[in-house]
């Protein structure tokens, strides 16, 4: 019981780390994504009188002028503004009808606008009474919510394509990576460990400086008059600057450079544990350098393979400093969409819906990961 009691207390702060920094943020991440409290916050007399209204033709008079009532009250506050972004993203118009009814104050809604005499408003006002809501979720896979409560294709189908591109983006990133950086790690592992270090040390070299310097110096490099376009003129290579920045071209290769060290130390260490004799084995049965490479060391580096792609992948799915630097709008990243939501509209909602899809989509596709390299979960 000591030593269980023991154990216990030493996992303790790392229990409650992992609950403070990671459980507790998705949790309350999820819940922001499904949260429909504006509608209760700003009429909390009117919302459950809504939410009992079974939808059909138009709210009982009573429920009309008890809204219209506690609208023209609680005008000008943080609930009504609140109420008033979220029901326009809901139904575009609602802003403006609300406002208009709240300044007329409780006098018969349809003298203030004919919208007053259809439905639609209405319904919109009773999927917002509900306590929560797929309505952001919904619009994070480009559906939504109509006001008779149907899920319907979105007007303005984006985010998958934000999502899409996010992914093939990573995915290029972390594969050429892996690619550039195997054949490092596979130097230095073969190296004295006084020079492996010091090999190391200047592959960490990126890590030295900030994203946003970085980031920076290719914005430098890749300029219509910077060195590199300098460099293919007196080459003769091109007859004029060549359109580097705000490319595809420009976010591949700035991502590339920042997360190259990612690859190459997961690689090293996979390779350095490797036992040498094998690859002495295969050379005394005459396997040539190039066999020995593809059927010893790489299959021994397998699991570092999958783990720097995997690092590389997730990490390279948040970026969003260096897209909007030196990508062009057509190379905007998921973490753009989710910034525009949260700097822009303040709509904190939509924001964590498209943060927990990006979550989701890079939790899958890790696990498939998993999956097809079963010597990493060993």
């Amino acid at each position: 019981m000591r030593h269980r009691g023991l154990a216990a207390a030493l996992l303790a702060p790392l229990s409650a780390l992992i609950l403070v920094a990671f459980v507790l943020p998705l949790s309350l991440l999820l819940w922001r994504a499904i949260d429909n409290a504006e509608l209760a916050e700003a009429l909390p007399a009117t919302a459950p009188l809504i939410r009992e209204w079974d939808g059909a033709g138009l709210p009982p008079v009573s429920v009309q002028r008890a809204f219209a009532a506690e609208l023209a009250a609680a005008s000008g506050g943080d609930a009504f503004g609140r109420l008033t972004r979220r029901a326009n993203f809901e139904l575009s118009g609602m802003r403006g009808l609300l406002l208009r009814t709240a300044r007329a104050g409780a006098v018969p809604l349809a003298e203030v606008d004919p919208l007053w005499a259809t439905p639609e408003p209405w319904l919109v006002l009773r999927q917002l009474s509900a306590p929560v809501s797929a309505s952001y979720l919904l619009r994070a896979i480009d559906l939504s919510l109509a006001p008779d409560g149907r899920v319907v294709r979105a007007e303005d189908p984006v985010f998958l394509a934000i999502l899409l591109r996010t992914m093939g983006i990573s995915a290029l990133v972390a594969a050429l990576c892996v690619g550039l950086g195997w054949p490092l790690a596979f130097f230095i592992a073969r190296l004295p460990p006084a020079r492996a270090r010091l090999w190391l040390a200047m592959a960490m070299v990126p890590f030295w400086t900030s994203v946003l310097v970085r980031t920076a110096a290719w914005f430098v490099l890749l300029a219509r008059e910077g060195p590199v376009n300098a460099a293919l003129l007196a080459l003769g290579l091109t007859e004029a600057p060549v359109q580097l920045i705000f490319t595809r071209f420009a976010v591949v290769t700035a991502m590339v450079h920042m997360m190259l060290p990612f690859a190459v130390l997961a690689n090293h260490a996979a390779l350095s544990r490797s036992d040498p004799w094998l690859a002495r084995a295969a050379a005394s049965l005459g396997a040539a350098p190039l066999r020995r490479i593809w059927s010893v060391h790489l299959p021994a580096s397998l699991p570092g393979v999958a783990a720097g792609f995997v690092t590389v992948f997730a990490v390279s799915a948040g970026f969003y400093v260096t897209p909007a630097l030196v990508g062009g709008p057509s190379d905007q990243m998921m973490a753009s969409a989710i910034s525009f939501y949260v700097n822009q509209t303040v709509n904190f909602g939509m924001a964590a819906a498209l943060a927990l899809l990006l979550l989701a989509l890079v939790g899958v596709s890790l696990a498939l990961l998993w999956r097809l390299v079963p010597r990493v979960a060993r």
